[in-house]
């Protein structure tokens, strides 16, 4: 749903009072619509689960839902034309995010069905392929996987430099040992996850560790859960610095997303948050990406290679989520590469 200006106002006047009858919005938006306007605009808030409505007749009230915190519509141009020091952040880990997600649901009804389409379309491409047809491709979307989680992270090799890497195993001229292991650790993960399909039915610390293992193999990485603070390029967020709340909110992490009922939420749920969370002192989106793939692998869906994704626009959406725990853009984002992934592999 696209927000009116007037809805937006709603809204922001729910917010700063946490619940409003409707005589008491009317009041505020200084009677410059009619209750029947008000009314319409609220059930369609209502219906879009942007506001909760309780009560009765008089005693009927509305509340700004956790479902339009996580998703409230957000212009990232508009959002990102502010520096950091000048955006209005949430610094801090909300502690109660968790609360948040637990009783929600991530994707619409609109949203699920399309998801449940693109598995499907998977499904029956893969069916319909040889073996050696379904292994080159296979090679493509894990040449394209590593060659943009790489690039998003600042690797300056070519998507041809990589494909000479990982067919040829040839490194690039003029790049560092560091960016070619990147790369081949990539592709290792990858084919680990692909060789144990059902390493994430039970997600846990272990798991995401050893996924970390793989994608930080030889590049000077601590393979521990960090006990220090660290910040991040471009954002005025700190993750927690305790290492034990550090481990602590991920075993939190891998209960909610083993209590999801969907692959593609539990998924969503995994990159998100292991970004958030920082639990390494490097590597952690990759380690996200990867373990989302994983619970994707593991719930029969096409895992993702993210080539098409613009490497700042991937950025702005993780920072967003730091920053606003608004997950919009990033959710939007993830159902685009499903789409792209299904249209483009296994063809």
């Amino acid at each position: 749903m696209k927000l009116t200006n007037r809805q937006q106002q709603i809204i922001a006047l729910i917010s700063n009072q946490k619940r409003l009858s409707i005589s008491q919005i009317l009041k505020l938006l200084n009677n410059d619509i009619s209750q029947v306007t008000l009314n319409r605009d609220l059930a369609k808030l209502v219906k879009n689960r942007f506001l909760t409505k309780t009560g009765k007749s008089r005693a009927i009230r509305y509340a700004v839902s956790n479902f339009y915190q996580l998703f409230a519509p957000i212009n990232l141009d508009a959002y990102f034309t502010k520096e950091p020091d000048q955006r209005n952040v949430a610094q801090n880990f909300n502690h109660e995010l968790y609360d948040l997600l637990t009783d929600i649901d991530i994707f619409s009804m609109e949203e699920k069905k399309l998801l449940k389409s693109i598995k499907a379309a998977y499904q029956k491409n893969i069916s319909n392929i040889s073996p050696i047809l379904y292994k080159k491709e296979m090679e493509r979307l894990t040449i394209e996987l590593s060659w943009k989680s790489a690039q998003i992270e600042g690797n300056t090799y070519s998507l041809l430099e990589t494909e000479k890497l990982f067919l040829k195993r040839e490194s690039a001229k003029n790049k560092s040992k560091e960016e070619t292991q990147m790369l081949l650790n990539h592709k290792d993960a990858l084919n680990y996850l692909l060789q144990n399909k059902n390493l994430t039915e039970n997600l846990n610390l272990r798991v995401i560790e050893e996924i970390h293992s793989l994608l930080i193999k030889d590049l000077g990485v601590s393979k521990n859960i960090r006990s220090r603070g660290v910040g991040i390029t471009g954002t005025a967020y700190k993750p927690l610095d305790n290492e034990f709340q550090i481990k602590e909110y991920l075993v939190k992490m891998c209960d909610l997303i083993n209590s999801k009922e969907s692959g593609f939420e539990k998924a969503l749920l995994a990159i998100v948050l292991i970004s958030y969370i920082q639990p390494f002192e490097d590597g952690n989106k990759r380690t996200g990406r990867m373990v989302g793939n994983a619970l994707l692998i593991s719930n029969d869906a096409c895992p993702l290679s993210y080539r098409s994704v613009d490497s700042i626009d991937y950025k702005k959406a993780i920072l967003l989520f730091y920053e606003q725990n608004n997950m919009s853009a990033f959710k939007q984002l993830f159902i685009e590469q499903n789409e792209f992934s299904v249209k483009n592999y296994f063809q």
